[in-house]
C-alpha cells in the first residue's frame, strides 16, 4: 500500500515571520511578474485558492483574486457572512474541512492575528494575512515591490512616512528592517503612533543592517532630503479616533503641494483608498511624482508572488 505524501504549505501570517532572503524572494519574483516576463497559467494550476474577507477591500481583495486566476488556480469567494462560523460552528471544525477542500486561504480580518496562527495550525492549506488589526504584511510586500521596480535597489533608501501608526506602518517598519542602509522616519500625530514594542523591535532589527527607524510627532523635525513620501489615510474602515478633535490634530501630517516642493524629486506612495483633502491634495496625488497607481497595480504582482511563495 502506498503512502499519500501531503507537502506543508508555507503561511505569510507577519512579517516577523519572514527571513531577508525570502522576504527579497518574494520581492524580486513580484518585479518579475510586474514586467511580464514570467508564462503565467502554469504556477497554481489544478490548486483551489480561497478568499475569505470579513471587511471591505477593492485593491487586495481583487489582486488576489486575480493574482490566483491568472497563475492557473481556481478561486472562491467568502464573505462574512458565508461560513457557518456564523452559526455556531467552531473555528477548528471550520478550518480542518476548509484545510481539506482548499490549497490555500487568503484572509483579511479586523482581528489579531492569533486567529490566523490557529489557521495556519495545519499542514495542507496555505494561509495569506490580507490584513489584520495590527499588521497589513501583504501591503509591505507590493510597497517594497514597487519600490525595487522604481529605484532598483532597496539599500540607500530615504522613507517619510506621514499618518497615522497603523497596520500599514508597522508592515513598513517590520519590512524595511530587514534590509541595509535604509533611512525610515515615521511622522505620526501624538497619541496615534507605532505600537512602541513593535517600533523597538524594527529599530532593533534594522539597526542591525546599518538601517535606521525613527518616530516623531513634530512635523518641524521633516528631514531635508526623502526618495520616498508616503501617506495612509485617515479614517480606517471599522474604527473611531478616541480624540472629538482628532482631525485637528492629524491636519499638520497632511501630504500638501506645500510638503512635496520640500522634495522635488521625491515619488509619492499612497496605500489608497485616498480621501483626497484630508491626508492628501488631490493635486499631490494626481501629481507627476505620484505612482499610487502603479503602487497598486503592483499589488495584484506581488499577491502572484504571495501565492506562488506559499503554495508551490
Amino acid at each position: 500500500m502506498s503512502l499519500t505524501i501531503i507537502n506543508e504549505k508555507k503561511h505569510i501570517i507577519s512579517l516577523k515571520d519572514l527571513s531577508e532572503q525570502e522576504t527579497l524572494d518574494i520581492i524580486n519574483r513580484g518585479v518579475e511578474y510586474s514586467n511580464n516576463s514570467v508564462e503565467l497559467g502554469h504556477q497554481l494550476k489544478n490548486q483551489v485558492v480561497g478568499v475569505y474577507f470579513t471587511k471591505t477591500s477593492t485593491r487586495t481583495r481583487t489582486s488576489f483574486t486575480t493574482a490566483a486566476l491568472r497563475l492557473g488556480a481556481n478561486v472562491i469567494a467568502y464573505g462574512p457572512n458565508d461560513l457557518q462560523i456564523n452559526t455556531g460552528e467552531s473555528m477548528s471544525d471550520t478550518l480542518q474541512v476548509l484545510s481539506r477542500m482548499l490549497d490555500g486561504l487568503v484572509v483579511r480580518t479586523a482581528g489579531s492575528p492569533s486567529i490566523l496562527r490557529a489557521f495556519a495550525n495545519q499542514k495542507r492549506m496555505s494561509i495569506v494575512n490580507a490584513m489584520t488589526e495590527d499588521e497589513h504584511p501583504t501591503q509591505a510586500l507590493a510597497d517594497l515591490t514597487t519600490l525595487k521596480a522604481n529605484f532598483g535597489e532597496l539599500s540607500g533608501l530615504e522613507i517619510v512616512y506621514l499618518g497615522e501608526g497603523n497596520n500599514t506602518a508597522v508592515a513598513l517598519a517590520l519590512a524595511l528592517s530587514k534590509f541595509f542602509n535604509i533611512k525610515l522616519s515615521f511622522f505620526t500625530p501624538p497619541n496615534y503612533q507605532i505600537d512602541p514594542r513593535v517600533l523597538q523591535y524594527a529599530k532593533s532589527e534594522g539597526a542591525k543592517k546599518n538601517t535606521v527607524i525613527n518616530e516623531f510627532h513634530d512635523i518641524r523635525k521633516l528631514p531635508q532630503n526623502a526618495d520616498v513620501i508616503y501617506t495612509t489615510r485617515w479614517q480606517t474602515t471599522g474604527t473611531t479616533k478616541p480624540d472629538a478633535n482628532w482631525r485637528d490634530i492629524f491636519e499638520p501630517f497632511a501630504v500638501t503641494q506645500e510638503v512635496m516642493s520640500k522634495y522635488s524629486t521625491s515619488i509619492f506612495m499612497h496605500d489608497l483608498p485616498a480621501h483626497r483633502g484630508e491626508e492628501v491634495e488631490a493635486s499631490v496625488i494626481d501629481g507627476t511624482n505620484s505612482i499610487v497607481f502603479q503602487q497598486a497595480e503592483n499589488k495584484a504582482h506581488s499577491a502572484k508572488a504571495v501565492l506562488e511563495w506559499c503554495m508551490r
